[in-house]
């Protein structure tokens, strides 16, 4: 089992003179960002992730209480068994505290189920899965940014609007895709629309020939791309040489980030509708972020996904919990971070639920034309924002067994 660079690394605010609290299990808090850093997701998490956690912990700067904070990462590789292989090496070995990031479904379905009942908190800042904060519910667990029932309304909600109401979609073949279609399918049959068919693909495919073939031929008005990072980038790419666009139908990114538009370029990219929870040039508090982000070593001046900002976001208001509550059991932590409530600098109107999904506001946006992009990662238009107590499933509806 191949993983990568997994060594500690000090987070260099934080090695301030004194000792931590007594209370602070090993005398540090361990944070361990596990994401993709050698595959599709290693633009919009990857090292960019590690830098953000980083960037957390010396904005944390011991919480005034001379907290040590160390930060590990390690690449799963997309796969299930990698990423809870490494869980319990932190867990057993290098004494983690938290576990941030986590892009894929299934790995993050499956380090949800092993840190349950563990004093392990588990920051699901790029798990998309629905389930995290419905039936898979845990005491340990805290899910930031995006969902898929999230994805699914209101992108859906957004095309339906506009006239979108035959859809055929382009699904990964895993739990994030899967979870997307399922949510936007349901939105869209409740709305008076219909979904003429889908078409399933691997994680990590190359060639979508054959796959928009059936979409041009399911004559549906809307193809939604139910996949992410470099799947979709091929799949518009690969789209705008088929003459989707041309031929009248309108294609639709649900799960689409910042870097993935700067991969595939703004004449492919252009006219896209996507919803995303971050955009680094929304207001001051962002771009002045987003401009220490692409200072950051390794980064070479690229702008923040939404789900590197999630780390940066949840890794702090996770320290901040440890400083309160002077512990970093996640039974302690996790209450308090449930308390939270207010302006985030990077987010919004921010609360955080008793299931563990924390609510902000959701943005739809539009690709720019080339022309109308001014500067470097100019890229997006503001379409309409999604209020956070819209923005994401119900409480009642999750069904979360915490929930009385």
């Amino acid at each position: 089992m191949k993983v990568l660079n997994s060594c500690l690394v000090l987070a260099m605010s934080c090695i301030a003179c004194g000792s931590a609290r007594a209370d602070i299990s090993d005398t540090v808090v361990r944070v361990g960002v596990l994401n993709d850093i050698s595959g599709i997701f290693q633009d919009t998490n990857g090292m960019g992730s590690v830098e953000a956690a980083r960037m957390a912990a010396e904005d944390f700067n011991g919480g005034g209480k001379n907290i040590k904070v160390e930060i590990v990462y390690a690449d799963h590789q997309n796969k299930a068994d990698v990423g809870t292989a490494i869980v319990r090496k932190w867990i057993d070995v290098d004494k983690v505290d938290a576990v941030v990031d986590v892009p894929n479904s299934a790995v993050g379905l499956g380090v949800n189920a092993l840190l349950r009942g563990t004093p392990v908190t588990f920051l699901a800042s790029s798990t998309a899965t629905s389930d995290l904060t419905g039936k898979d519910c845990s005491p340990n667990t805290i899910q930031w940014v995006n969902d898929a029932w999230s994805t699914g309304n209101a992108t859906a909600a957004a095309m339906m609007q506009r006239g979108g109401k035959d859809w055929y979609f382009l699904t990964v073949n895993y739990a994030l895709g899967q979870g997307i279609e399922a949510e936007a399918t349901n939105y869209i049959q409740k709305h008076g629309g219909k979904v003429l068919g889908a078409s399933r693909h691997p994680l990590g495919t190359s060639d979508f020939a054959s796959l928009l073939l059936q979409a041009q031929g399911s004559k549906a008005k809307v193809v939604g791309l139910a996949n992410a990072g470099a799947d979709t980038i091929n799949a518009v790419k690969q789209a705008g040489e088929f003459g989707l666009k041309d031929a009248g139908q309108s294609l639709v990114a649900f799960l689409l980030f910042i870097n993935d538009v700067h991969g595939m370029g703004l004449k492919a990219a252009q006219g896209l509708l996507l919803t995303e929870a971050f955009y680094w040039d929304m207001n001051d508090d962002t771009r002045a972020f987003a401009k220490r982000f692409a200072a950051r070593p390794g980064m070479g001046g690229k702008m923040p996904s939404g789900n590197q900002a999630g780390v940066y976001a949840s890794t702090l208001a996770y320290l901040n919990a440890v400083a309160a509550t002077g512990s970093d059991n996640a039974k302690d932590v996790v209450p308090q971070m449930k308390t939270l409530k207010g302006k985030d600098k990077l987010f919004g109107d921010l609360a955080i639920r008793q299931d563990g999904r924390v609510i902000h506001p959701v943005h739809l946006f539009e690709v720019k034309k080339p022309e109308d992009s001014k500067y470097a990662y100019d890229y997006y238009k503001l379409v309409t924002t999604i209020p956070a107590e819209q923005a994401f499933r119900p409480l009642a509806e999750g069904g979360c067994p915490m929930i009385k």
